[in-house]
């Protein structure tokens, strides 16, 4: 089920001042009118626009809360792109960039008009528990062990032994994202790219000349049971670990940046999964994280600028959204954010791949 902003199920009364009712400008009317501002998509985002939404709540009592859902960054773009007005969200959470073949769907709806926000940094973090076996990993053992076909060749291995003797003789058992989640596409480009890539050096060339050769050698996550689809909800994965101590799991850092007394981050290439090895790229699994917001509904949903503004003064270092377990981008990127809400630069479409 989708998780929804538990205080957002609590009505709050209106004071005189509260802004009038959304005419629903953004769809030139025909989809009724809405006072509130709605959000959809990455669970990794969502605790970070959840506290947003607080501070945002918090600096105008009585005006009416955001509804923020975490769907995943897949499906929350499917409704991101369904159409402008108030029948559908104002902003999509994402835990990877926007694709090329999304932008599509929304130009087709009549979505074209995206601003494009990155609020900061996260890392793919492979976590097990304390008790757990102290796993040291790498991308090439992660794609030998999650890969459908390492090398070319049906996955066998079993255990991670099979997959490196230096390994425990432990069964392999991945708790991960779904295919419609940002952090499973991050997983396959920026963990099992570079394992196949590490392994199959002809993956290389096929990358731009062979897309489904290259999908099949080197991204299709096995199906046999070793990787365990765990859904959108990282803390079950959390929960998971504490019963099975031999088990991975996958999810955003501030997951294991809030569960630190329960799970232990395992390194990759050596590095530990940590602030500063994610904001300096050393460690492996680095990630951008974005909001995606239509600019037709800045003038048609009561709040959503305001809303925006109190987003961008939570994302510096030493900020709520830090504390939370955001990494901060380097200060030329959020200058770049703070500039493209200011201007409402639009996204441009031939960027995305």
């Amino acid at each position: 089920m989708p998780r929804l902003l538990p205080f957002l199920l609590i009505p709050l009364a209106l004071p005189a001042l509260a802004l009038a009712a959304c005419e629903d400008q953004a769809s030139g009317g025909g989809a009724g009118s809405r006072d509130h501002i709605t959000a959809v998509g990455s669970s990794t985002v969502y605790p970070f626009t959840t506290i947003a939404a607080e501070q945002f709540v918090n600096s105008a009592p009585g005006i009416k809360a955001p509804v923020i859902e975490s769907t995943g960054t897949g499906p929350g773009m499917k409704l991101f792109c369904a159409g402008v007005g108030a029948g559908h969200p104002d902003i999509a959470d994402a835990s990877r960039r926007m694709k090329a073949s999304e932008y599509a769907i929304c130009a087709k709806n009549g979505v074209t008009d995206i601003i494009e926000i990155q609020i900061g940094l996260d890392g793919i973090a492979f976590a097990e528990a304390k008790n757990g076996p102290k796993m040291q990993l790498t991308p090439a053992d992660l794609y030998k062990a999650l890969a459908a076909s390492p090398g070319g060749n049906p996955n066998t291995a079993r255990t991670w032994a099979d997959v490196d003797p230096a390994l425990p003789a432990t069964p392999i058992q991945v708790y991960g994202p779904p295919a419609t989640s940002g952090t499973r596409d991050a997983l396959t480009e920026l963990i099992l790219d570079k394992g196949c890539e590490a392994v199959a050096p002809r993956a290389h060339a096929m990358k731009d000349a062979d897309h489904d050769g290259y999908a099949a050698l080197c991204t299709r996550i096995r199906e046999d049971g070793a990787y365990i689809d765990a859904g959108e909800n990282d803390n079950l994965i959390v929960q998971k670990l504490q019963s099975n101590p031999n088990a991975i799991g996958i999810f955003g850092y501030s997951y294991l940046e809030e569960n630190r007394d329960n799970v232990n981050g395992v390194p990759l290439n050596g590095t530990l999964p940590t602030y500063a090895t994610i904001a300096d790229t050393a460690y492996p699994g680095s990630r951008p994280l974005y909001l995606y917001v239509k600019k037709a509904h800045l003038s048609a949903i009561p709040g959503l600028a305001d809303f925006l503004k109190i987003y961008a003064g939570l994302w510096n270092p030493g900020g709520p959204l830090t504390a939370k377990g955001l990494i901060a981008a380097p200060p030329s990127v959020r200058a770049q954010a703070v500039a493209v809400l200011a201007t409402g630069t639009l996204l441009k479409p031939a960027e995305l791949k």
